[in-house]
């Protein structure tokens, strides 16, 4: 089969196409034909050396196919069902812990960049009815962090207030999520293209953030002097002191990314007096997963895709990525 490999040091001009046997399922397990991959920001991250793996690792976190083979013992699962992985595969259901973190596929383990994957078969969840393979991909890093700040961690009803920032796929999941239950969104981009795009999905208010520095102040009037229920926070310590600002008494804010800065000044003070509550979010459960899943086919969201790339071309659809000229989800399709 054709597998992708990091070669250290690892960059884009490293990634390596290759071949491997066809992996054979052991005892528990589904061997999945992989037909698509989604990226991330975390795959970046491996495949650019941020994040140091094994030398030879088969990247990305996002998979999703159909079960070629099963296992002895397995039987939620059939031959030609549509799978799709899980970011944590040992995180079944509650709380985070360090052990449940573990087994992250592209970086722990080998990942979805591959013809076929071998896998427990707790490891996969069912995809949406009626999702192609592309869309089906998108989900499990981004749409399930979406979900997680915004059901697991929050609690987002009808009338409430979210704020995203940017047209990357969480932000654009959580955007859809919002407004699928209701909830009203403030969304802000420095492109006016993109907010033209992010309108017609719903943004019922939108910031450039290049035009309009002190966004949180502007975010805050635009709900009345209330402030919003919920930021969807990507770009770290760089937006961090801007979202405090925009969040009312008593509101949450889901740390996402670190895109616009590792560390710096925060205004913990202001933080403190709204009794705030900051979460650091990394992905979700199976179990919330699972969830997601019931709610996508419940409300019939699909997933925004900006471009497809062969597998061939993934330093492409990096650079792709790396550009910030998309808006959702960049994949790589696996023929």
């Amino acid at each position: 089969m054709q597998v992708i490999e990091v070669r250290n040091p690892a960059t884009l001009d490293s990634l390596s196409l290759t071949r491997r046997a066809d992996p054979v399922p052991g005892p528990g397990e589904v061997c999945v034909r992989v037909r698509a991959n989604s990226l991330n920001f975390h795959d970046y991250a491996v495949v650019s050396g941020v994040l140091p793996v094994d030398d030879g690792r088969i990247p990305m976190s996002d998979g999703a196919g159909e079960v070629a083979a099963l296992g002895a013992g397995v039987s939620q699962f059939a031959v030609g069902d549509g799978v799709m992985s899980t970011f944590f595969p040992n995180w079944p259901a509650g709380p985070v812990s360090a052990t449940r973190a573990r087994g992250v596929p592209g970086d722990h383990v080998d990942g979805y960049a591959a013809e076929y994957v071998c896998m427990p078969a707790a490891s996969f969840t069912r995809i949406p009815a009626g999702y192609g393979w592309e869309e089906a991909a998108t989900l499990p890093c981004a749409a399930l962090t979406a979900w997680r700040a915004l059901f697991v961690e929050n609690d987002i009803r009808a009338g409430d207030w979210v704020l995203t920032q940017g047209t990357g796929g969480v932000s654009v999941f959580a955007l859809q999520f919002a407004r699928a239950v209701g909830a009203r969104v403030i969304a802000t981009s420095s492109s006016a293209a993109k907010l033209e795009r992010l309108k017609t999905l719903g943004a019922e208010h939108l910031i450039n953030y290049r035009e309009q520095p002190d966004w949180g102040e502007v975010a805050m009037s635009m709900t009345g002097g209330r402030g919003v229920d919920e930021v969807v926070e990507i770009g770290g310590s760089g937006t961090l002191p801007q979202s405090i600002a925009a969040t009312r008494v008593g509101g949450h804010i889901s740390l996402i990314g670190v895109l616009a800065g590792w560390g710096g000044d925060i205004p913990t003070a202001t933080m403190m007096w709204k009794n705030i509550t900051l979460s650091g979010i990394t992905v979700g459960s199976i179990e919330d997963q699972h969830n997601m899943v019931a709610a996508l086919e419940a409300t019939g969201i699909r997933p925004v895709i900006d471009s497809t790339f062969p597998l061939a071309r993934i330093a492409d659809a990096f650079r792709h990525q790396i550009s910030q000229q998309h808006f959702g989800k960049i994949c790589l399709s696996i023929p």
